[in-house]
């Protein structure tokens, strides 16, 4: 089992940064892939960026590549996502999730989930 909180949002203007945490516990975490994912109002949830249990494997969305970092660190159990450069369109609820299966950018292949933290970005 992994129980996932998120920190880290609010409101920035555009071009700004925030950084994301996701802790978790759990004994597994370590063994966990993670990732970000994000929603907008009344639109599906959609892949952020994803990370191997090792760190050797990363994955992002074209949106948020070149601009979002993800990183962890599993002596701490959490997660991180470095925002730089961000846009209004980046304004979302941002969700970390956990697998015990190959990291992906597939929702479905996440069984675990945090319950979400706000990110507004200004114009």
């Amino acid at each position: 089992q992994v129980q996932l909180v998120e920190s880290g949002g609010g409101l920035v203007q555009a071009g700004g940064s925030l950084r994301l945490s996701c802790a978790a516990s759990g004994r597994t975490f370590s063994r966990a892939g993670m990732a970000w994912f994000r929603q907008a109002p009344g639109k599906e949830r959609e892949f952020v960026a994803a990370i191997s249990w090792s760190g050797d494997n990363i994955y992002y969305a074209d949106s948020v590549k070149g601009r979002f970092t993800i990183s962890r660190d599993n002596a701490k159990n959490t997660v991180y996502l470095q925002m730089n450069s961000l846009k209004a369109e980046d304004t979302r609820i941002y969700y970390c999730a956990a697998t015990l299966r190959v990291v992906t950018s597939r929702l479905d292949y996440y069984d675990y989930w945090g319950h979400g933290t706000q990110v507004t970005v200004s114009s």
